[in-house]
């Protein structure tokens, strides 16, 4: 009967899943209607009833068979491939779940529910879509990205969702799991908070959980600014942040704010540290412009090594620049410290030492 129910809820009473997603219609109120929409279509015996219910409110306020992989504190990213082959990191390393759809038909049904659930359209005109669940898990921000089959080589939809912890680490969490020692932890605090800062690293190497623990550091005094795509930079506690996030464009509206837009919109706010959560295209102008005009920033950037991370924030500023690389090179100085992370450990540390003329390129010093 669940998915009976399920293709109730999405094709005839679609609009109540979009009641409670918005907070018009309580937990109570949305089973009392499955419960009577059960006995007024199905009429089952009183022990079906219950068991139907049960298994629709968990399908309903959890997240079907991922529920668990989702629960699980040791699971930071999901993969589903195709309804057969799911597919999770676990401490980091890939691994297979354990658990599968039972066919296509659950599976692209599951999709369809996940995305009225968040108020997105999967169709051929948003063949891609990216959203956040803030709401609906206690422990984590759920980040998802689905791609439909018609650009995917294969006849079913992929989805990935990036977990993200409400109760980030703090920097001495950070100390107590080996990321950094204390030492390394204390230095990176103290520079912080004075001189602009670049973490750099490839893939799920701890970036945005280091810059999360660094931004709690910050005085209460200093107003904060923070740009992403995604809502994956929290605070715990820090009383004057404020937090901004992209909104792509989808095929039935052109109103979309990209980090370009969000950056440029605090060049004119009244903040003291600027932060952007992943740095991918023109907004490293806008950062950097911030960081040469007085304000404190620091972000993220994909980069295999720390010494090319000032090269790669460069290149994405050329996207938006009438300057030339060699002028934008010798802004870079306005970002005194370079971290570079790999495999959730802090490896590198460097301070910039400014322009060298004669060598035509930025100094640095390894401080660690």
């Amino acid at each position: 009967m669940l998915a009976r129910l399920v293709d109730d809820y999405l094709t005839q009473k679609q609009n109540m899943l979009l009641q409670l997603k918005k907070g018009v219609v309580t937990k109570e109120e949305f089973l009392k209607d499955v419960r009577d929409h059960i006995r007024t279509r199905y009429a089952p015996p009183p022990d079906e009833e219950e068991d139907a219910l049960r298994e629709f409110e968990r399908y309903v306020f959890g997240y079907s068979r991922l529920s668990p992989l989702i629960d699980d504190r040791e699971i930071s990213d999901i993969r589903v491939i195709r309804h057969d082959r799911i597919r999770v990191k676990r401490k980091g390393k890939r691994e297979d779940a354990g658990i599968s759809f039972d066919n296509e038909k659950e599976y692209r049904q599951f999709i369809d529910y996940i995305a009225i659930r968040n108020q997105v359209s999967v169709s051929n005109l948003n063949a891609i879509q990216r959203f956040t669940d803030a709401d609906s898990h206690q422990d984590f921000i759920l980040r998802f990205t689905i791609s439909m089959p018609l650009i995917n080589s294969y006849d079913e939809p992929y989805l990935c969702i990036r977990k993200v912890p409400k109760r980030f680490p703090q920097m001495s969490d950070l100390v107590e799991m080996g990321m950094m020692n204390t030492e390394r932890a204390q230095l990176l605090v103290e520079r912080f908070g004075k001189t602009s800062t670049l973490i750099c690293g490839g893939n799920s190497s701890g970036k945005t959980t280091l810059l999360n623990a660094l931004k709690e550091t910050l005085p209460d005094d200093m107003a904060v600014l923070v740009a992403q795509q995604a809502d994956e930079l929290t605070t715990l506690s820090h009383p004057d942040t404020m937090f901004l996030h992209s909104l792509p464009g989808s095929g039935e509206s052109k109103v979309s704010y990209d980090l370009k837009d969000i950056s440029i919109a605090g060049l004119t706010m009244d903040v003291d540290f600027f932060i952007v959560g992943e740095i991918k295209g023109a907004e490293a102008l806008y950062i950097l412009n911030s960081a040469c005009t007085g304000q404190i920033c620091a972000a993220t950037i994909h980069s295999t090594d720390p010494l090319r991370a000032a090269d790669k924030l460069v290149d994405y500023a050329m996207y938006e620049s009438r300057y030339s690389r060699n002028e934008l090179m010798r802004l870079m100085d306005c970002f005194g410290t370079i971290v570079y992370m790999k495999d959730y450990k802090v490896c590198d540390c460097y301070a910039c030492k400014g322009w060298n003329e004669e060598r035509g390129q930025q100094e640095y010093e390894r401080l660690f």
